[in-house]
């Protein structure tokens, strides 16, 4: 085994937190038939790709023999995984695009109302009235407004009213069960959120903010009504941060950094009692 790095934590103090924390991801993946070989595989192809790139030394070349040094894989392993495998993040094109297109009328000054609510949207141009043709050709030109409209309207996004405006279905926020984007959000958030945890434990700079409020031994009302609140909190506060980012990125020259704000909230049962009734209720 190699050596920990200064400031992160010892590998046996891993093993409990890893394995709770891998517990729902293992359950997917037997659900949705990745069998334990499999899997191995994979972990061997990260295991060469972030030892082979994050962990690399400056002004030297990566050798076979110190990425099978850092993963505890064999030299000749190594030498057939390295440059396979590399992890791909790229967004897809619709995704990215409808993505755009929603934070502009869920943020944008001139797609909202007083509250902040997106507007109902008139369905083609007309004069005095903000209309989807608009919404569409403030993002991009590269697409026809009635060809997003129909791909909306076919995925449940939104509807047209008896004014024959095009309203934001409020449910449509969420991906779809079977959507592209349900995968994609998936792999995106938790990586940030496990990032963002990592770093932490690590030590590595200034920390993450990374904050839950939980509470145990709750009755399933008490749940149902923590939920509902929790869920008006955070989709104000979600709301709230997409017009502030639409205004600085207005502004913005751009650049090669991104920013990622996320919110989650989870009910379960206790698997076992972390403590008495009397002194089990809640932390920050």
């Amino acid at each position: 085994m190699s050596e920990p790095s200064p400031g992160a934590p010892g590998g046996s103090q891993l093993h409990g937190p890893v394995a709770r924390l891998l517990r729902p991801l293992v359950r997917l993946l037997i659900k949705s038939g990745v069998t334990f070989p499999a899997l191995c595989e994979l972990l061997r192809e990260l295991y060469v790709n972030v030892a082979e790139y994050d962990f690399a030394l400056a002004d030297k070349s990566q050798t076979d023999s110190r990425v099978s040094l850092l993963t505890g894989i064999h030299r000749k392993e190594v030498r057939r995984l390295r440059g396979a495998g590399a992890p791909v993040n790229v967004v897809p094109t619709s995704l990215s695009r409808a993505s755009q297109i929603l934070a502009r009328w869920l943020g944008a000054g001139e797609f909202t109302d007083e509250a902040g609510k997106p507007l109902p949207l008139a369905r083609n141009a007309r004069e005095g009235e903000v209309s989807f043709d608009q919404l569409v050709g403030s993002v991009t030109r590269d697409l026809r407004a009635r060809a997003v409209l129909d791909e909306w309207l076919d995925r449940g996004l939104v509807r047209i009213d008896g004014e024959d405006r095009v309203v934001l279905i409020e449910r449509a926020l969420l991906p779809g069960k079977d959507d592209e984007q349900l995968l994609y959000y998936f792999g995106r958030n938790l990586h940030d959120h496990m990032a963002a945890a990592v770093a932490n434990v690590s030590g590595e700079g200034p920390r993450f903010f990374e904050r839950a409020v939980h509470y145990d031994q709750l009755s399933a009302n008490a749940v149902r009504k923590l939920e509902a609140l929790s869920r008006d909190l955070a989709t104000h506060a979600l709301l709230a941060a997409n017009r502030e980012a639409l205004a600085i990125c207005d502004s913005d020259p751009g650049g090669p950094h991104r920013w990622n704000f996320g919110l989650y909230i989870f009910t379960d049962e206790n698997e076992s009692p972390a403590s008495p009734p009397s002194e089990a209720k809640g932390k920050t």
